[in-house]
């Protein structure tokens, strides 16, 4: 499968090698730096190579952000506001190509390939608004001629570690917030996608220089986890906002704790919906399937588990096997194909271990697996999207594998079916298919899903960017994107002012001289 990208590398800005990290205007090496090869999980070529950071590149890079944190934090948020708006035009304008390269990239359909920029468009839109609207309080004193009010200052510098199955949209959501309210940002792309980085990194470039942003606002350093570990260990970086597996999302936080700074952490999912008695089985069909296999099962959010009602399960069983009967899996810059590639051929493996973990453990699958051969599939990264009935204490369903396979299970009653969804480690996004409003109700209480997202009649994935993303256990408890997720790049300011002409104490205290 031979797919000339060159076109879209240099409409794009991207040479063959690039250089280590960059400030916004200058790309910085100190020389010896170790050179990692890029290949697309589409058709297994390499595409490009990059210069992975040493400690040394990062240190400027870090005190280039210091130095620009100094000025960036003085310019009015509007001001902030309108780089964003022109970023997002910028984006707008580079749409198709960008699109284009995190499908080839990453392997996710051409289609989820466009709507990843998108979300980064809509942040920015979201971000302009929010450039005044960076609200604080006021607050009646108990002391007479004194008022109190409160304020939020930036941070400082933010460090970004994304991870690969959205190599664009994750970064944009904490970059736009953070530099709105005034902080520097420090991006480490994953290693396995870092081209739509540089993109990102000649795009936003350009609109700094236009407008004399200061070099270091936004700053990108490629590198493996020692970067992340610097990162994470620099006190430097008061906030490091992380998106990936649980384990390292544990190592992040323990390290960021340790100094006590801040985390912001996105992290596994093991997500499920509960398809009622009374649901709407064709439309619960559509959210089922794309939440399954939708980016091959590489989303946080995607579907892993189907609670069905037994009065009902046979029937939605029978839908799903047709449906996947119908997929089509291949090329995903073909605009008619429903799955793409896993990301490499590490996630293959773990893809084919956890179908072994399920038979061990007695789970009977009703789709099979497997990997795909031959012409179009010479990458080895394309697998099928399969399916097993299987327990819900089953190790392996406990257990977030970020590839196309689907657990169902029946359930009686709707507490059941709640406890089920409930019953894992994990708690991002959650799901119900159903008409009775009742059922939809205690599905959403004090009581019901216990995840940071609990949807109706919608599937697990598909978040938009209005509303604050994240989730609890070991999700990591952050919260990025919309509504008042802002308030975690920024510090908050009690002020109180005396405007009287005596000092008095609170709580009544006397204290006389």
């Amino acid at each position: 499968m031979q797919i000339d990208i060159k076109p879209i590398l240099k409409s794009l800005g991207i040479n063959t090698i690039n250089e280590a990290g960059s400030t916004g205007k200058t790309w910085n090496s100190n020389g010896n730096n170790a050179i990692h090869k890029v290949y697309s999980p589409v058709n297994g070529q390499e595409i490009a190579a990059v210069k992975f950071a040493s400690p040394e590149d990062y240190n400027q890079i870090i005190e280039k952000a210091q130095q620009a944190f100094k000025i960036w934090r003085t310019w009015p948020s509007p001001k902030r506001g309108e780089i964003i708006r022109q970023l997002g035009d910028a984006l707008r304008k580079n749409k198709e190509d960008l699109g284009k390269l995190v499908s080839y990239e990453m392997g996710k359909s051409l289609q989820e390939g466009y709507g990843e920029v998108q979300e980064m468009i809509d942040i920015c839109d979201f971000a302009v608004g929010l450039s005044r609207q960076l609200y604080g309080l006021t607050m009646h004193s108990e002391r007479p001629s004194h008022r109190m009010y409160e304020q939020w200052h930036p941070l400082g510098i933010v460090g970004i570690i994304s991870a690969f199955n959205f190599p664009v949209a994750v970064w944009s959501w904490n970059a736009a917030l953070a530099m709105v309210c005034g902080d520097v940002c420090v991006w480490k792309p994953s290693e396995k996608t870092p081209l739509t980085a540089i993109a990102c990194q000649h795009i936003i470039q350009k609109v700094f220089e236009a407008n004399d942003v200061p070099e270091g606002v936004s700053c990108l350093i490629i590198g493996d986890r020692n970067i992340g570990e610097l990162m994470s260990n620099d006190s430097r970086v008061p906030l490091i906002s992380a998106t990936g597996s649980t384990r390292m999302g544990k190592a992040v936080g323990a390290a960021v704790g340790a100094r006590l700074g801040r985390s912001l952490l996105e992290l596994g999912g093991n997500n499920a919906i509960i398809i009622s008695k009374d649901a709407d089985l064709e439309m619960s069909l559509v959210g089922a399937v794309f939440g399954a296999v939708g980016t091959a099962g590489q989303r946080c959010t995607s579907t892993r588990r189907l609670i069905i009602h037994e009065s009902v399960y046979d029937t939605f069983k029978d839908k799903l096997v047709k449906a996947y009967s119908q997929l089509r899996i291949g090329n995903p810059l073909d605009e008619h194909i429903h799955v793409g590639p896993l990301i490499d051929k590490d996630a293959v493996k773990n893809y084919l271990d956890s179908i072994e973990k399920c038979k061990a453990e007695g789970g009977k699958f009703i789709v099979e697996g497997g990997v795909l051969e031959g012409k179009g599939y010479e990458s080895g990264c394309y697998v099928k999207p399969c399916m097993a009935e299987a327990k819900n204490e089953f190790q392996i369903v406990q257990h977030e594998t970020f590839a196309p396979i689907l657990y169902l299970m029946k359930y009686k009653t709707l507490d059941e079916a709640i406890a089920m969804q409930n019953g894992v480690p994990q708690g991002l996004s959650s799901a119900i298919m159903t008409l009775n409003l009742r059922e939809a109700e205690q599905f959403l209480s004090n009581g019901g899903s216990d995840c940071g997202i609990a949807n109706v009649n919608i599937g697990t994935s598909g978040a938009e960017i209005g509303g604050a993303f994240g989730g609890e256990k070991e999700t990591g408890g952050g919260r990025e994107s919309g509504s008042d997720a802002w308030r975690v790049y920024m510090r908050r300011q009690t002020n109180t002012i005396n405007y009287s002409d005596k000092l008095p104490l609170a709580q009544g205290i006397k204290f006389d001289l």
